[in-house]
């Protein structure tokens, strides 16, 4: 009966059927159901432990921090190191750290320092993970199926940021916020007991030891090369930077969204409706992924970038003066369309045109590059909601993915060659 269930869900011959890729797959399926939880509760914990919106802002600036100051080490490392060791390593800490939120609430002595503590260390290990992941899959799925590998990750993130939200929202009206961050406490555990069962290697090349300032003038270089050819490839270099802008509006528009439901659409601060405010964005980042490959086939790389850059203006613009749920909803659900239309868009071109031997260091480089906006966003919109409203933070943070629409319409994105080489 059971063989038979599988039979139809797993169809055969789909890679999920290999053993070593499915453990792989069900560790990231599960450590990313539980990160999910903890996106939406962490800005309701501290929200609810301060009633300030610049305290929320700042947690999400604090957690995109570490990317910034690790991600071209922690690129280049991977390129080199033991990726099963950090992978496991990461997973393990994160459980050990996470677990200390629901223990201190329990004994009656959590503070919102605590929470901000976690947050960083917690950041910080999912930049040293996040390079290992991208390295591995490759070595664990085959190149000759990294379509259907990377197709098989991205759709379990997809379904799983559609539906974790609300349960999310669900689990704080219940338990609440930290007690749901004990689940996602829980899921590392068993993300990293799924990869030690994964039978096959890692990494092809690793860190000598013994050679400690070799190491350290090889990673250098090793950095130093990734950069340059990120910054010497036209399009990849102009993709990178405009990334910067709507990164920043992403910053304050994600970590304002608990106090943009209770502010601007009266919601409790830990009920379901918020939850369903990050799943109408996380749908419209699923629809944009399903969407993106028959885009590709039809228009330029630069046209679909502009387009997203400029449907994301709008959508941030618009819901700076949405008056109900609904509508909200709705435009949430355009914001995480267009955003992520631009993200994916810019990812799918570096894997495209990056070499073999620099794929990861390339890969991470410009995420922290593009990434580099959401700390200042996060912070500068806390504070503005802080002394405004938050219909208007939200109208005046549309400036940065605004000002990354309009200095693209005068960039190599238009020109057909250049868009043609992605």
């Amino acid at each position: 009966m059971g063989r038979a269930v599988l039979s139809k869900l797993i169809p055969p011959g789909t890679l999920l059927r290999d053993r070593p890729f499915a453990l792989f797959w069900g560790a990231h399926a599960i450590s990313e159901a539980g990160s999910r939880i903890t996106y939406v509760v962490a800005p309701m914990l501290v929200y609810q432990l301060t009633g300030s919106a610049l305290g929320t802002g700042v947690l999400a600036a604090v957690q995109a921090v570490p990317y910034l100051l690790f991600g071209l080490v922690a690129g280049a490392i991977a390129d080199r190191a033991d990726r099963r060791r950090i992978m496991v390593g990461c997973n393990l800490l994160q459980t050990v750290i996470l677990a200390t939120v629901p223990i201190a609430s329990a004994a009656g002595v959590l503070t919102v320092e605590q929470v901000f503590v976690v947050a960083l260390l917690s950041a910080t290990l999912f930049v040293w993970f996040d390079a290992a992941n991208f390295g591995a899959l490759p070595l664990i799925a085959g190149r000759d199926r990294l379509v259907e590998a990377n197709a098989a990750v991205s759709g379990a993130s997809s379904l799983i940021a559609v539906a974790g939200p609300a349960v999310a929202g669900v689990l704080a009206a219940t338990i609440g916020p930290a007690n749901a961050i004990g689940l996602d406490a829980v899921s590392y555990g068993l993300s990293a007991a799924a990869l030690l069962l994964v039978r096959k290697p890692f990494s092809t090349r690793h860190l000598d030891a013994a050679s400690v300032e070799p190491v350290v003038r090889r990673l250098v270089a090793d950095v130093r090369e990734g950069l340059r050819f990120l910054w010497g490839h036209q399009l990849v270099r102009a993709l990178t930077l405009l990334g910067f802008g709507i990164s920043f509006t992403g910053g304050a528009v994600t970590g304002l969204t608990v106090v943009y439901g209770a502010q601007a659409l009266d919601l409790p601060e830990t009920g379901v409706r918020i939850g369903l405010l990050f799943s109408a964005a996380a749908l419209g980042s699923l629809a944009s992924s399903v969407l993106l490959p028959r885009l590709n086939r039809r228009y330029a790389t630069g046209s679909i970038t502009l387009a997203g850059l400029t449907a994301a203006t709008v959508a941030v613009a618009a819901l700076a003066v949405a008056t109900n749920f609904i509508a909200a909803l709705v435009f949430f659900f355009g914001w995480g369309a267009a955003q992520t239309l631009v993200i994916i868009n810019a990812i799918s071109l570096r894997q495209r045109v990056a070499p073999d031997h620099l794929q990861s260091r390339v890969n991470v480089s410009a995420r922290m590059i593009a990434w580099g906006g959401m700390p200042f966003g996060a912070a500068v919109g806390g504070a503005l909601a802080e002394v405004t409203s938050i219909q208007t933070t939200y109208l005046v943070m549309a400036l940065g993915v605004a000002i990354s629409a309009a200095i693209g319409w005068f960039s190599p994105l238009r020109e057909p060659a250049a868009s043609a080489a992605g």
